[in-house]
């Protein structure tokens, strides 16, 4: 490049990094395995909690894969794409994160000795679809099986699996039921569609005091709320409620008025017409005898002292979110106006209204709803850090019901579908001509990093128990034999009863692979420093000239 001794010619900026070829492809790997490692030990029922401190000093407890990525910075291009991933599984399916970074770290890792052969990596790659086309197909049609999604013990058992191995499996019994009863509440077919927003419908209050054993799922709706009078009931049965979205207190103008008064019986004319106003929204709600309000906009004093008068109980600043929940869970509808409030609007589906009192605060319920279509999670707990991560793992817990309840496929857990894949795809292999039968081969051996994990956690002996897992494999009827996370044995899932839905494998699979596939075909990385960025406009061949100097 040097020409006669002259200057080397620049053609990218001078603080710009680049790295190319093979240096880079390892170097993704590299990055890949380190992001698996980190996250290894949290894999199964014998499961080591992370403590991670962001940088305001508050401190994570967790052993979900996506919690524990999510507050660690990382600088290489690649793992950023890793943690990426278990986000994509966390809102894709909730569950499964931790086992989508462990696999897709191997996949990599696999590919390793086929780049250091020269092999060009589209042909890794086109080998690994196949492979992942092939795992998908086999799942699907030899090792799943339909489950009953209105069979109780059915459902506990699939998420027995899903909360052992996280923190509350002390109270599985416990997290699984509150799981199932919460989604099963918020699931509602419309027309034909099954819908279940977990999100918007179950929400999870968390009030720390009392013991986890207290937690439970309300069939209505808490808020940390009060009422707004000290007079106004406590506690109604069976009462008629009405949602508002509007302020009750005097409306200001929308800009800036002045008003000019001239006489003093002006002015008490303006204050009697704000009254009058207030009274007439008052009268319009009053008219429909509820025995509640709820408002998501203030309400005024005047407005208070009309209530009572007419004996309704009043809660004013109610979230969005927690009205909606309220107007599911007693069929009520949301009015805008005051004015506009028809009959059908009241809901009377609750069965009580009350406020207690936790700790030193107040919280509004209203619950023995006759149908509700939403509901809160109470937990109880002794601190907030144990709060943060039941809460975390009962959303996992919650997903995978969702999950089963659209998708009611199960395969079985515990490493046993991993390792029947493996030995499906080892036996295809052989059929395949060509280079690209060593990494199709090498996808089914990757696969057997879950089981293997899943000893290690527990500290059996990997090489022995792996070995006797194998053979049991090779008769392909013996596909439900995995392993027992508590004791690092090898034992028929049948007997156990760990399983794990259908869509949360069939999208750790898609999600691991395709994110091999993606980092392998990188082969340069520019980095661009962002000192330059002043400089861009004169010529990139000059050096960076003393425009910058400043910074």
């Amino acid at each position: 490049m040097n020409r006669g001794g002259n200057a080397p010619i620049l053609v990218l900026n001078q603080n710009t990094r680049r790295e190319s070829g093979k240096k880079v492809q390892l170097g993704n790997i590299a990055a890949g395995k380190m992001i698996a490692d980190v996250i290894r030990t949290c894999l199964g029922p014998r499961a080591m909690l992370k403590m991670l401190m962001d940088p305001m000093g508050g401190i994570v407890m967790t052993n979900d894969g996506n919690a524990i990525l999510r507050e660690i910075t990382v600088q290489h291009p690649a793992a950023k794409t890793m943690i990426e991933i278990s986000r994509t599984q966390d809102e894709e399916v909730g569950d499964g994160t931790t086992s989508v970074i462990i696999l897709a770290g191997e996949m990599m890792s696999v590919a390793e000795q086929f780049l250091e052969q020269q092999m060009h990596p589209t042909l890794i790659i086109s080998a690994y679809q196949e492979a992942m086309e092939d795992m998908l197909e086999l799942m699907k049609e030899k090792l799943s099986i339909k489950v009953d999604v209105t069979n109780r013990d059915e459902m506990m058992k699939i998420l027995k699996s899903c909360v052992g191995t996280k923190f509350i499996n002390k109270w599985g019994d416990l997290a699984c039921q509150i799981a199932y009863d919460a989604v099963k509440t918020v699931s509602f077919e419309e027309n034909g569609r099954l819908e279940i927003d977990i999100k918007r419908y179950a929400k999870v209050e968390k009030v720390p005091g009392g013991i986890i054993e207290d937690s439970k799922v309300l069939n209505g709706v808490m808020l940390n709320k009060d009422v707004t009078h000290p007079k106004m009931k406590r506690r109604i049965e069976n009462p008629k409620i009405l949602l508002l979205d509007c302020s009750l207190e005097y409306k200001k103008g929308e800009s800036q008025t002045n008003l000019e008064m001239s006489q003093q019986q002006d002015f008490s004319k303006i204050l009697q017409m704000e009254e009058e106003y207030i009274q007439r929204i008052c009268e319009d709600i009053i008219q429909f005898k509820p025995d509640l309000v709820f408002t998501e906009k203030g309400i005024s004093d005047l407005a208070q002292h009309f209530l009572i008068k007419a004996n309704i109980t009043a809660l004013r600043r109610v979230r969005k979110s927690d009205n909606n929940r309220i107007a599911r869970a007693c069929g009520a509808t949301i009015v805008n106006r005051t004015d506009e409030i028809r009959e059908e609007d009241i809901g009377t589906g609750a069965g009580l209204f009350e406020v207690q009192k936790f700790g030193d605060e107040y919280f509004t319920f209203v619950t023995e709803c006759k149908n509700p279509k939403a509901c809160t999670i109470l937990l109880r707990g002794a601190s907030k850090d144990i709060l943060n991560e039941v809460e975390r793992n009962l959303q996992d817990a919650m997903n995978s019901a969702r999950n089963v309840m659209i998708e009611p496929l199960l395969v079985p857990g515990g490493g046993a579908v991993e390792m029947a894949l493996t030995h499906a795809l080892t036996e295809k292999a052989k059929t395949i001509t060509g280079v690209q039968q060593w990494p199709y081969k090498a996808v089914a051996s990757a696969l057997e990093v879950i089981p293997r994990t899943l000893i290690q956690n527990c500290g059996g002996n990997t090489i022995r128990t792996l070995t006797a897992l194998r053979a049991k494999h090779a008769d392909p009827s013996n596909f439900c034999w995995g392993i027992d996370g508590e004791k690092g044995t090898i034992v028929d899932m049948n007997e156990l009863g760990v399983w794990d839905a259908f869509a949360v494998k069939a999208q750790t699979y898609k999600t691991a692979l395709e994110t091999a596939m993606l980092l392998l075909r990188i082969d340069d990385i520019v980095s661009g420093s962002k000192k330059a960025s002043g400089g861009e406009g004169h010529g990139a061949t000059a050096p960076t000239g003393p425009m910058e100097g400043g910074d």
